[in-house]
């Protein structure tokens, strides 16, 4: 996962000052930087920040990637499964991997990465690190269809929380990512970053003090957890989480 910041330096801050990270700077090419986030000695988020290119008034954004065995055949895939390259598979400076973002059918934003030297996520599900990734979409059906077409994951809906229905979708049979439909009215389907942290409570009010709006306060899931959503202080949504002790 990265993130695409309207205002870097306030994102630098915010995260490191949140989660403790560490940033290692990387020449991206054409006078720009991209941020490695480290912790524990190893990677676990970019940033950089947005492209001049960019849409007037897009905001910032986590965005997430799957990983894919090769990003060419994952962009033909995609085509063939109703999705739209937003850019063809291009090759990261450094030999770091090759990557190339789309949307699918119904207009929610992913990347692909097919691995070079840098496989992905380092460190996952520990305070600090990516615990979940979400879709939020006006069509569950069609999109998770469309990413068991793409990466060959599969899926399975059950009740979770107060949902009556919640989708998993699942590579060798483990949970990877979840789908579920909007839970607001008139919002475009996203996908949504959590992160693990210690005390929901005490990390929504560092980050309040930090610069964070509260989009949910604190709240908790019936047999999952404790969570809220939060919006940085250059305007990308994000959740953090806490899961149920063992």
């Amino acid at each position: 996962m990265d993130l695409s910041s309207t205002d870097i330096e306030v994102s630098k801050k915010f995260y490191s000052d949140l989660f403790g990270w560490e940033l290692d700077a990387m020449d991206a090419g054409n006078g720009m930087t991209y941020y490695m986030a480290k912790l524990k000695g190893r990677y676990v988020a970019g940033m950089m920040q947005q492209l001049p290119d960019a849409p007037e008034g897009m905001p910032s954004y986590w965005a997430n990637y799957l990983a894919v065995d090769s990003a060419d055949e994952a962009a033909r895939r995609v085509e063939g499964a109703g999705g739209t390259l937003l850019f063809p598979p291009d090759s990261v400076p450094n030999g770091s991997g090759r990557m190339f973002f789309a949307t699918d059918p119904t207009g929610a934003q992913i990347g692909f990465w097919e691995a070079g030297n840098h496989p992905g996520s380092g460190l996952v599900n520990e305070p600090g690190t990516m615990i979940w990734n979400e879709l939020q979409t006006d069509d569950v059906h069609k999109a998770v269809a469309f990413y068991e077409a793409v990466t060959g994951c599969t899926s399975e809906t059950a009740p979770a929380g107060d949902l009556q229905e919640y989708t998993s979708l699942l590579v060798d049979g483990k949970r990877i990512a979840g789908a579920l439909k909007l839970p607001i009215e008139g919002l475009s389907p996203f996908w949504m970053t959590y992160f693990n942290v210690v005390d929901i409570d005490d990390t929504v009010k560092q980050a309040v003090e930090l610069g964070s709006h509260i989009i949910a306060p604190a709240f908790d899931v019936s047999g999952v957890g404790r969570m809220a959503v939060l919006m940085d202080p250059a305007g990308a949504a994000f959740s953090i989480m806490t899961g149920l002790a063992a």
